[in-house]
């Protein structure tokens, strides 16, 4: 074990001191050439790579050849791919290569080169592959349609293929129509505009009119027999009720509900129902009742997107002051996809609302069987709703077993690993991006013994990031220490218990957090372990009469100390609840207070209610990393049931302390 993590480390560690005697400057030099578009040092450094056949000198060939795409041909791309053959920058630079070939109308060259591009991730890249089998007459219409309708941004490659398949008529004007209110109702204007201008200039115009104001279009417009005329108006509504459902129920429920064609109206109800939802409003779930209702009495089709549903669940389990309406969530989750359905969450939720149906049904028996069906099909599962589940039975969560001790040869493949190699030296040189890229299309194909050889290497350096992603990719063997490692043992847990916190919660906050990188800076400027913000760094350092300047936000004691001193003034904001408190440390406290208002609710329907998808699946990982953390630093049984606490609902006056009033 010691000679391969010489061997590692020999790539690794010695990285930072020794860039001029390796020629690791020619990389940084390289990157930051690329960055400013400098061609004429990003050629010197190549060459210099080159010649002196560094390691990573493939990654500046192909920052050298990606500047320049739209200039070379297809020999010169065929040359790059022989240098490189079967290494991460070939496949990336295939994928750069067959978007400039879509542009290019190449289809010739796109139809050899998309085969071999083993990523196979990018779905403009997709559009194109398809629009060539369309060129070759093939039948591609579901699968077309598939990719079409779940793009998420405008791209050349599926605008390309719809107009392509519209002209065709193999796409109609209700597939476009569709694709609009799609994507106006998942806040993707650009989407509903390009969609509709595939029925007409005069269309995709008056989309744009009703985007910037939809309250005028609505009144200016008259009700129109034809469709074109109807889709538009629903295309309002959807729109002004992403800024105020309120509006839009009442212009429905004033005069465009009679107006509509009936799959539209509901639609519509569906639309202002989710966007009631997000905002928590209590007419949300009534809101998704008259949609269905509607559409029942004039039998016709709602169908309305998975996202949609998963709203009506969550309203549905707010409903009745928080009772719950358990009906409309079992027929909001058997409306969804099947793929959907078979997601850990609804699982979840449908098996708890048949418990909740069962002692009003005949069939209570036969509900409380499927139930508990359904709970033991996730129970074992490594994931919030899988240990609800196994608490809902009953059953204790047991961590699998400990897979054999990795042999020398497999720690040896995994230190020797090309791939990986070039990732860790990336990594070393702070181009982390580039690295975790590398090492990730790496991990492609490995068995679960050489992801845990791979994981454990990146442990042992302590890469925790890969350390931890890597290990959560086995499935027949799980090793618990990998996935939930513990970093800065002694220092973390003496502070988290010097501020009076559970360290196994601090644990699960900066696992969910940096993934334990003690240098970790995201987009928006939170750094450290703990990714402080300044601002807020700079208001807890007063608050706690820390002594503070901006360059000790990333000093790992410093950014342990600012973090969890403000963690225990949001978990005292918010009456020790470890649920608003993780809310409040991702969206800020100002969130969870409005979030808190309404009925009081279960804590899993309150976490299943916050508005934002990213903050929603923080709070759940935090507290089941949390609850794993206090098994394996502790000895306890997990219980995430109790970590969750009591019901959650509005503060009283009298209870709130002092320090939420200026809580950033």
């Amino acid at each position: 074990m010691t000679s391969v993590l010489l061997a590692a480390c020999s790539l690794f560690c010695t990285l930072p001191v020794a860039r001029g005697q390796t020629g690791d400057d020619i990389i940084i030099e390289a990157r930051e050439a690329y960055r400013k578009k400098d061609r004429n040092r990003l050629i010197a450094a190549r060459a210099a790579a080159l010649a002196a056949q560094h390691p990573l000198a493939m990654w500046v060939d192909y920052w050298d050849l990606s500047t320049r795409l739209a200039e070379v041909q297809q020999a010169e791309v065929d040359a790059f791919y022989a240098r490189w053959n079967g290494t991460y920058v070939e496949d990336r630079l295939r994928n750069d290569w067959l978007l400039e070939l879509g542009k290019r109308n190449d289809w010739a060259n796109y139809s050899v080169n998309f085969p071999r591009f083993r990523m196979n991730d990018d779905r403009e890249a997709t559009c194109y592959a398809l629009l060539t089998e369309h060129l070759k007459g093939r039948d591609i219409r579901d699968p077309a349609r598939a990719a079409w309708m779940s793009q998420r941004e405008t791209d050349d490659g599926c605008a390309l293929l719809a107009t392509t398949l519209t002209d065709a008529r193999i796409f109609t004007s209700a597939d476009a129509w569709r694709k609009a209110r799609l994507a106006m109702d998942a806040g993707r204007p650009r989407v509903a505009r390009q969609a509709a201008a595939l029925v007409s200039i005069g269309a995709a115009s008056s989309v744009q009119e009703l985007i910037d104001s939809p309250a005028r279009f609505l009144t200016r417009r008259t009700p129109g027999a034809d469709r074109s005329s109807a889709e538009l108006a629903t295309l309002a509504i959807i729109r002004m009720a992403s800024n105020d459902p309120d509006a839009a129920a009442r212009a429905l429920g004033d005069r465009w509900e009679r107006a509509l064609p009936a799959d539209l109206a509901a639609w519509a109800w569906a639309a202002v129902a989710k966007q009631a939802a997000m905002n928590l409003l209590p007419e949300a779930a009534d809101h998704y009742q008259h949609a269905a209702l509607l559409a029942a009495r004039e039998s016709v089709e709602l169908d309305a997107s998975d996202d949609n549903l998963a709203w009506k669940v969550r309203a549905a389990l707010r409903a009745n002051n928080g009772r719950g309406r358990w009906q409309q969530v079992v027929q909001a989750i058997d409306a969804m996809s099947p793929d959907e359905q078979r997601d850990a969450a609804w699982v979840y939720w449908k098996a708890r609302a048949l418990l909740a149906l069962a002692p009003d049904s005949q069939d209570g028996v036969a509900l409380r069987a499927q139930a508990r069906t359904l709970l033991a099909g996730i129970a074992g599962q490594m994931s919030f709703y899988g240990a609800l589940a196994a608490d809902a039975l009953g059953q204790p969560i047991v961590f699998p077993p400990r897979p054999q001790p990795l042999t020398t040869a497999e720690r040896e493949a995994a230190a020797n690993h090309p791939g990986l190699t070039r990732a860790l030296k990336l990594i070393a040189l702070d181009l982390r991006n580039e690295g975790v890229r590398e090492w990730n299309y790496s991990l492609r194909g490995m068995s679960d013994r050489e992801l845990l050889a791979a994981a454990q290497l990146a442990c042992d350096l302590e890469v925790w990031d890969r350390c931890i992603n890597t290990s959560e990719r086995t499935r027949g063997e799980v090793d618990i220490a990998q996935r939930f490692p513990t970093p800065f043992r002694n220092e973390l847990v003496a502070r988290a218990k010097e501020t009076g916190l559970d360290p196994a919660y601090v644990y699960g906050l900066i696992r969910q957090e940096s993934r334990f990188v003690a240098d970790a800076r995201s987009q928006v400027g939170a750094s450290g372990l703990m990714q402080i913000m300044p601002a807020t760094a700079r208001w807890t350092a007063k608050k706690l009469g820390i002594d503070y300047h901006v360059g000790l936000i990333a000093d790992r004691g410093t950014n342990l100390r600012l973090g969890t001193g403000y963690l225990k003034l949001v978990l005292d904001a918010f009456d020790g609840s470890q649920a608003m408190a993780a809310a409040a440390y991702n969206a800020g406290p100002n969130r969870p207070r409005k979030w808190r208002e309404g009925p009081v609710l279960d804590p899993v329907v309150w976490a299943e209610n916050i508005p934002f998808n990213e903050t929603r699946d923080y709070v759940k990982k935090v507290l089941h990393n949390a609850s794993l953390y206090a098994a394996l630093l502790n000895g306890d049984p997990p219980s995430l049931k109790a970590r969750l606490g009591n019901a959650i609902g509005p503060a009283s006056d009298a209870s709130a302390p002092a320090v939420d009033k200026d809580l950033p």
